[in-house]
């Protein structure tokens, strides 16, 4: 009975099931411990981010930190609230939300509620590897003009603000030393910890710092704004309010929400997989991001994804299967449960010194440096999707940032490398080389026959690029009249790109040459059969190795052009007229 109950289980969970016992178990739930005490000061941070209490960023690290490790395909990825996506979340929702707090905390859920329905039709319609479309690119410049916007409202905190004003507005309003006080030694406390406890859980060694000197402020006369409230971390089953007159809004902004969770949590499962050598399914960890959105809309929570600085803790803790994720959910519901009347004395400040923190872990200047260096495009792609973070509205920069990249790689690809081969004079059996990097040491070419390597798959927007080319290879004196085009790189072709060739197998016989092709992928020959261009060029065209093209074409070579040349490049070219009486090769 248990057997079977394991492979039932096993089946719709995954084969880890298969590898639970005492010790996996202590191990998930030793990992778990420290997930939960990550997670606890982050999750107050994130909702302040948001702009909705604290309970809510604690119940979100709950039920859909639960929900995601089970549902998914990582093992050792963490769910629940993030920095990007509560910032993001936060930015979108507050125009619609104006002054009241109430109708963001409804808003979020609605959007949560329509980003997991938007994961699970990924999902369901086996579409979740188009999450593997968001470039890096765009999530480097996103994330980078989200920690700059992080910084910007942490920094208010700091200064004593409250909700979501701007250091400016602070300011305005009056410095408030206290606040700055817990604030600067948060972060002091925060980044000394680092140093001397690098794994430890240093945001609460940090938060709580800053809580003692608020208390101790409080009790002297010099308040700073704390939380007040003791938060719980279970908010009820509730059924999400829905404005259907906000839907035409609320969309685009849960589609932009869908890309960054699903950007974030691919790229941290995929960068745990490296370590682990697991492999990633990538509709299996839509369908569980996409179930624990879900989950979260139906308990009151807002977007939650992987988060890297939860999960890569959580792998390095020794978490064995997905029930360390569920292990941390069900600690922190106990911790928030005892130590409920100690974080209602949290102070602001001290949130705000935490998210200073977060934010300077998103900077990557590794990841600019080496974009910069290798590709100045993907490069400026990133660089402005991180201008239009900061510019415009997050879910319109989002959407921009990933159009931009897809541009990019479109304009890319659309001109596929057309190399010009040939011999290499120095070395035995001169063997085929790219005369455009060859230079001296490259033979010269035959006066009538073109040798073309061609690196790319040719789709209608390349097209005009090859078109381009290949009308000036037919016009450049002297002109060489038959074309060999060396088409084993050539991956793909559409029906554009069929009556391409088709078209120039036309100009080369128009002007006294012919069109050959070796080695053609498969799929490229199964086009050309389905539409008829094989019978119409010649299956005798088209050769499986360079020695068998080059013998039968150089035969068709005109012999007027043949007895006045000097290159004689081939060893077909000893039997042609005008050749010596002992061949060159």
């Amino acid at each position: 009975m248990q057997t079977g109950l394991r492979s039932f289980a096993a089946r719709w969970l995954g084969a880890w099931v298969n590898e639970l016992n005492a010790a996996t178990c202590r191990a998930d739930a030793l990992a778990g411990l420290l997930g939960a005490v990550l997670v606890l000061p982050q999750a107050i941070a994130f909702a302040a981010l948001v702009g909705v209490p604290p309970a809510m960023g604690l119940a979100t690290a709950v039920l859909p930190c639960a929900v995601a490790a089970l549902a998914g395909s990582s093992r050792f990825v963490l769910s629940g609230p993030t920095n990007a996506t509560s910032l993001a979340l936060g930015a979108m929702l507050l125009p619609l939300a104006g002054p009241d707090p109430a109708r963001l905390v409804v808003l979020a859920v609605a959007v949560t509620l329509l980003v997991g329905l938007m994961q699970l039709a990924l999902a369901f319609a086996r579409l979740g590897a188009l999450a593997n479309f968001i470039s890096p690119t765009v999530m480097l410049g996103f994330t980078s003009g989200a920690a700059l916007l992080i910084a910007w409202y942490a920094l208010a905190a700091m200064l004593g603000a409250g909700g979501r004003d701007t250091p400016v507005q602070a300011l305005q309003q009056g410095l408030s030393w206290p606040a700055l006080a817990i604030g600067g030694l948060t972060l002091a406390v925060a980044l000394l910890a680092r140093k001397v406890w690098l794994r430890g859980p240093t945001p609460l060694i940090a938060l709580a710092a800053g809580g003692l000197l608020g208390a101790w402020l409080e009790h002297r006369g010099h308040a700073a704004l704390r939380l007040g409230t003791p938060p719980g971390a279970w908010l009820g089953w509730q059924l999400p309010a829905i404005d259907w007159a906000l839907l035409p809004q609320l969309l685009p902004m849960a589609l932009a929400l869908t890309i960054i969770a699903l950007g974030q949590a691919m790229s941290i499962g995929k960068f745990l997989a490296t370590r682990t050598g697991e492999r990633l399914d990538a509709n299996r960890e839509c369908r569980g991001q996409g179930l624990a959105n879900l989950a979260g809309a139906l308990t009151g929570c807002f977007v939650a994804c992987g988060s890297l600085n939860r999960s890569l803790p959580n792998l390095e803790a020794g978490a064995r299967t997905p029930l360390a994720g569920v292990s941390a959910a069900l600690w922190l519901l106990g911790l928030v449960a005892v130590a409920g009347p100690l974080l209602a004395w949290i102070p602001l400040a001290g949130v705000g010194a935490l998210l200073l923190l977060a934010a300077a872990s998103l900077i990557d200047p590794a990841g600019w440096r080496r974009l910069w260096r290798l590709d100045r495009r993907e490069a400026a792609v990133a660089g402005v999707t991180a201008v239009a973070t900061l510019v415009l509205r997050l879910e319109v920069a989002v959407l921009a940032g990933v159009m931009l990249s897809l541009v990019a790689y479109l304009y890319r690809t659309a001109r596929p490398a057309m190399r010009t081969m040939g011999f290499d004079r120095q070395r035995h059996g001169r063997p085929f080389v790219v005369l455009d990097d060859a230079g001296p040491a490259a033979l010269p070419e035959c006066p009538q026959l073109k040798l073309l390597r061609m690196e790319g798959s040719i789709w209608f927007g390349a097209v005009p690029h090859v078109a381009d080319q290949l009308r000036s290879l037919r016009q450049r004196p002297p002109v060489q009249r038959h074309l060999l085009v060396m088409s084993k790189s050539m991956n793909f072709i559409d029906l554009a790109a069929a009556d391409l060739w088709d078209d120039e197998r036309l100009r080369r016989r128009e002007i006294g040459g012919d069109l050959y092709f070796h080695r053609p992928r498969p799929q490229v020959l199964a086009t050309w059969q389905a539409t008829g261009f094989i019978g119409r060029l010649g299956a005798d065209h088209v050769f499986a190795d360079k020695r068998s093209a080059i013998a039968q074409i150089v035969p068709q070579l005109d012999d007027g052009i043949c007895a006045r040349c000097s290159v004689r490049l081939f060893e077909e070219c000893s039997e042609r007229p005008g050749a010596p009486l002992s061949p060159m090769i």
